[in-house]
Parts: C-alpha cells; sequence; structure tokens
C-alpha cells in the first residue's frame, strides 16, 4: 500500500481512509479471522454505554431493498467490560481505535469519558445520535442547544481527541456540526442510521418491537452525501463519512464532498471483504489518476 492514502484526521494518521463503521464489525476479533484488519485505517467500536446492556427483545435486522434495519439495541458489556475484555487486543494492531460511546443522560455520558480516560484510545466518537433506545442518545442530538450543552460537557472532561456522531433526524445538521465545532469537538461523523419502519402485514404489527429501527445501506447514501457535502461547508474540523458506502466510487464521492474518513458498514454484511476492496480501489483509480494525495481531491465539489 502506498503513501498516498495517508489521511491526517485532527492530528491523528490513518494509514488509510477506510474505517469499520460501529455496530457493524463488534470489536474486530470475528472480523480478523476473515481479513486482515490492519490493512485498514480504523476501527470504530461497537457502541459503549456505561453499564452492560442485553440489547433489544424480538427481531434485530430486517433486510430492505438496498439496505438492511437494525433494532439490535445497543448491546454490549460496558465501558467497565470493554476496557478489561476488548482493549488490549485491538491496541495491539496497527490501526486507528476509534472508541465509540453513547448514553442516556449526561451523567452516563460524563462517567463513560472519565473511564476512558484513563486508558489508550485513539479517538473517542460520542454517539449521541442512536435511534433504537427509547430513552437514548436522540434525543440530545436533534436540537442543536441541546447538542452543544452535551459537546461543551464532555470536552471540558475528554483527554482524547472528540468526535461527535450526528443523526440524520438533526434538526439543521449543518448548523448542530457547526455548534459543536464551537465547543471544541475535534471532528464529525455523520450520518447515522435513518429511522424507519417496516410492517408485519401477516400478524398486522410492527416487525420490531420498539417500532420504529435505524435503516442503513445503499438506499441513505443520496441523504448521507448531502448532509456531509452541507456539513463540510459549514465547519473546518474534519468529518467522518457515513451511509450507504459499498464501492470505492462511493468512498471517492464522500471524499470529494468534504469527508476525510469514511465507515464502511452495511457493506461489510453484504461482503466482508469490502473495506479492503474499498481501499484497493481508492489506491488504483489515484493510480489511473495520477492524484498523489486524496487533499487534491477533498472538498472539489
Amino acid at each position: 500500500m502506498s503513501g498516498k492514502l495517508e489521511t491526517n484526521f485532527a492530528g491523528i494518521v490513518f494509514k488509510n481512509p477506510v474505517v469499520l463503521a460501529s455496530g457493524t464489525c463488534g470489536f474486530g476479533r470475528e472480523h480478523h479471522e476473515i481479513i486482515d484488519l490492519e490493512k485498514l485505517g480504523g476501527i470504530s467500536s461497537k457502541g459503549l454505554t456505561l453499564n452492560p446492556r442485553g440489547g433489544n427483545d424480538g427481531i434485530r435486522v430486517w433486510e430492505t431493498p438496498s439496505g438492511i434495519m437494525n433494532s439490535v439495541g445497543l448491546e454490549n458489556p460496558g465501558v467497565k467490560g470493554f476496557i478489561e475484555q476488548e482493549l488490549d487486543w485491538i491496541n495491539n494492531l496497527d490501526l486507528v481505535n476509534i472508541v465509540n460511546l453513547g448514553g442516556h443522560s449526561i451523567d452516563d455520558y460524563i462517567r463513560g469519558v472519565e473511564l476512558l480516560n484513563d486508558v489508550k484510545i485513539d479517538i473517542l466518537e460520542l454517539n449521541i445520535s442512536c435511534p433504537n433506545v427509547k430513552a437514548g442518545g436522540m434525543n440530545f442530538g436533534i436540537k442543536t442547544e441541546i447538542a452543544r450543552d452535551v459537546v461543551r460537557t464532555i470536552r471540558k472532561i475528554c483527554k482524547h481527541k472528540l468526535v461527535i456522531k450526528l443523526s440524520p433526524n438533526a434538526e439543521d445538521i449543518a448548523g448542530l456540526a457547526k455548534a459543536c465545532e464551537d465547543e471544541g469537538a475535534d471532528g464529525i461523523s455523520l450520518i447515522n442510521t435513518v429511522l424507519g419502519m417496516a410492517i408485519d402485514i401477516r400478524n398486522r404489527k410492527p416487525v420490531f418491537q420498539n417500532t420504529y429501527a435505524g435503516l442503513s445501506g445503499p438506499a441513505i447514501k443520496p441523504i448521507a452525501l448531502r448532509m456531509v457535502h452541507q456539513t463540510a461547508k459549514a465547519v473546518k474540523i474534519p468529518i467522518m463519512g457515513i451511509g450507504g458506502i459499498t464501492t470505492w466510487k462511493d468512498a471517492v464521492e464522500f471524499i470529494m464532498a468534504g469527508a476525510s474518513v469514511v465507515q464502511i458498514g452495511t457493506a461489510s454484511f453484504m461482503n466482508p471483504q469490502a473495506a479492503l476492496d474499498i481501499v484497493a480501489g481508492i489506491e488504483q483509480w489515484m493510480e489511473s489518476e495520477n492524484i498523489q494525495s486524496l487533499d487534491e481531491i477533498r472538498n472539489a465539489v
């Protein structure tokens, strides 16, 4: 792999701009049995909460045209469980370690961040947009001023690089991102899943016990691309683009729209090698176009 793919994100150097997205790769162990994770730029861990969660009951994943819906409910071992069981394993890999943290209250966020302050991670990705937990993060990520308060509070105590993951349901995605920047965020990641619904017509009821669930995959790519583009015009801090990226061409579009790094999620369910194929595809395209650095095409649109 050539150095052309090297990407600087808020002072953190990624060997390439391709990252496995939170919630789609666990903590990497299973994926590492199939692909060489160290050929990627980074991994964003399964979303953590302060305390362990068992996740939602009933159906959790449902296939839709050009995507999937999920209502997993942030099943995870909790911050302490992650630190004790997974962190050393991830840190031994040659890639950027992004830890995703959600919460049900400001207090949960604060206590989770304080625990993570004491350990080695590269980036803290603060999830204020999860649509799968009724009392959870999405409420923080819709209203600009509420999000501003969360970021201001966490920035005061967080010792790591702080990236804020935003919801497509935000009232003003660019304004919300600018508020995060103003309060000291080092970067933005977007978008999270789009809130949707599926109905079981045979039993005349919603497929998911929580009625609504998160839609991801190629179906949401145009929405995600538009929001990354809008946000890149509003902020100077770097962006992680997420949403329906399946091919290297998709990734290049996101970079042209303003993303520094891209996260690959649903595509990995269709093809576990997808992220590696995207790395290879970007590199081959750069060679064919005589592009020496991704900086040449970032924000090109």
